[in-house]
């Protein structure tokens, strides 16, 4: 089963299920997928209106991951609740650093 991460040329990208309107704003572990893979659960407390929970959730990743914001963006998804973020940097030293929460 593949997971949520997948080391590309410039980066790593991010395979993600959002919950916006959450009771807080955490990063909730892993889900399967109906095609078999894994995504990363993220719930923010922000709406899904103009791209607020899309900054709640690069805020959130950035600050768990030690990430700058500006290195984090939204590729896939904007509209939708499953969403692909790109975090830009060396594969391998982000792979070893995007801890996902037991």
């Amino acid at each position: 089963m593949a997971g949520p991460f997948e080391a590309v040329a410039d980066g790593v990208r991010v395979h993600l299920r959002v919950t916006p309107k959450a009771s807080r704003n955490a990063i909730a572990g892993l889900a399967d997928t109906a095609g078999g893979g894994r995504v990363l659960k993220v719930s923010v407390t922000a709406v899904p209106e103009d791209g607020k929970a899309n900054e709640a959730v690069v805020k959130l990743l950035s600050k768990a991951w030690r990430v700058p914001k500006s290195g984090i963006r939204v590729v896939a998804g904007a509209t939708d609740r499953n969403k692909i973020v790109h975090v830009a940097g060396d594969p391998a030293e982000l792979l070893s650093r995007l801890a996902v929460p037991d």
